[in-house]
């Protein structure tokens, strides 16, 4: 009879995980963000560790996303690791134009200033950037135009690689920005929760690049100029590393979080559904400061 108990709370603990349900060490964390998740309509994903302690949180972490502007991060760690490898250099000049080519036919097609978070970087077309800036661009502004160059520069495949190698199976990197011909294929950049942790993760430790490239990294990520997520509702003036996300129901925050004197924790929060893209940003900075309460 024992072995038969045994078996069964065995398959009553792996049922819960794959349904999203408690896991050890989540405790009263998980019964203060559950409330959050009750929405009909609505999706929403987290995943948190704590690289102090050694906490960690996830809920429907790994659920597929349309990855918004977070496969920003993965496109940056990939062109580090080619300046690790020598294949690239910061300083080096890259062209900065506006005319792309569709993943699905190799059309050709253009983007909007008006729907890019930095509009200032048109003003270099038919010149040139340094190729940190248009990094720094990409996360700190979002910039969709320096997206573009940049992927075309490493190769869209090279970052999806890289998160391989990292053990985050399931971002998948595809394309640039504002490829319609792609969008309406289904030919989307998709991730998870638990994949941007993971990759937020190697990030944090810094083990996986040059302590060089690593450091400038987080120095780009903490530069970020969109704070109504994750940020809103901490401590004023606390180094924040992380990278938005954000279209038509889709809103996305992944960061790593530096408490003063203390190891930083990762928190990724994903969400579909909302129709108001302020109150997605609420209920994100609301998991964020339940989340910084109960580390």
């Amino acid at each position: 009879m024992r072995p038969i108990l045994t078996l069964l709370s065995l398959s009553l603990f792996f049922l819960a995980c794959a349904s999203g349900g408690p896991r050890p060490g989540s405790g009263a964390l998980g019964g203060r963000l559950e409330p959050f998740f009750q929405r009909q309509g609505v999706t929403i994903a987290v995943a948190y560790r704590n690289l102090g302690t050694g906490a960690t949180y996830f809920h429907s972490e790994d659920e597929t996303f349309h990855a918004a502007s977070t496969m920003k991060v993965p496109v940056m760690m990939a062109l580090f690791q080619a300046v690790d490898a020598g294949d690239l250099r910061l300083t080096q000049p890259i062209a900065v134009r506006n005319q792309f080519q569709s993943i699905v036919d190799g059309s050709p097609f253009a983007l909007d200033p008006k729907e890019d978070g930095d509009p200032d970087l048109y003003q270099a077309i038919g010149g040139s950037r340094p190729l940190e800036e248009l990094i720094r661009r990409m996360i700190v502004r979002s910039s969709n135009l320096a997206t573009n160059l940049l992927i075309e520069k490493i190769g869209a495949s090279r970052a999806t690689d890289l998160m391989r190698g990292l053990g985050a199976y399931r971002i998948q990197v595809l394309r640039g920005v504002e490829d319609q011909k792609a969008f309406d294929a289904g030919l989307n950049n998709k991730v998870t929760a638990r994949d941007l942790e993971i990759a937020l993760t190697a990030l944090a430790k810094g083990s996986t690049f040059s302590p060089a490239s690593n450091a400038k990294m987080i120095e780009i990520l903490k530069a970020q100029e969109f704070n109504e997520k994750i940020p809103a509702y901490l401590p004023k003036g606390m180094p924040i590393a992380h990278k938005t996300g954000d279209i038509t129901g889709i809103h996305h925050d992944a960061a790593i979080v530096y408490p003063p004197g203390k190891a930083p924790y990762v928190l990724v929060v994903l969400t579909s559904g909302y129709e108001d893209e302020k109150e997605a940003n609420q209920v994100i900075a609301e998991i964020s400061r339940v989340v910084w309460q109960g580390r």
